[in-house]
C-alpha cells in the first residue's frame, strides 16, 4: 500500500487493513509524516517506524469537524491547486535542490 497525500483518517484505515493481512511481509508506505495539515484532533504518532492499531470499535480517531469543513471549503472554492498533484513541488519543500529524475515512460 502507498499513499502520497492522505490525511490521518485514511492512513488509519490503511493501517487497519494492513493489520488484517496475514503474513504481510513488506512495509506500507506513507508520506503522512511530511503532511502539515490534518482533520484529526490528534495526529497519528509513529513509534519505531510503526503505527499502532487500537482495539476499540471503529478506527479510533476523532475528527476535527471545523478543520475538515475548512479544508473542504478550500478544495471547493480554491483555484484548483489542491485538485492537481505536483509531486516535484512537494519534494522541493523537503529538499530544495531536488530535480525530477529522467525516467523512461512505459
Amino acid at each position: 500500500m502507498h499513499s502520497n497525500t492522505h490525511l490521518g483518517i485514511s492512513l488509519d484505515a490503511m493501517t487497519h487493513v494492513a493489520a488484517t493481512v496475514p503474513h504481510l511481509d513488506h512495509a506500507c508506505d506513507t508520506h503522512y509524516p511530511w503532511q502539515t495539515e490534518d482533520v484529526l484532533t490528534e495526529r497519528l504518532a509513529f513509534r519505531d517506524g510503526h503505527l499502532g492499531v487500537g482495539d476499540a470499535p471503529g478506527l479510533g480517531v476523532d475528527l476535527d469537524r471545523d478543520r475538515l469543513a475548512a479544508l473542504h471549503r478550500r478544495w471547493r472554492e480554491g483555484d484548483g491547486t489542491y485538485r492537481s498533484r505536483d509531486d516535484a513541488a512537494a519534494m522541493r519543500v523537503a529538499e530544495p535542490g531536488w530535480v525530477t529524475p529522467a525516467v523512461p515512460r512505459w
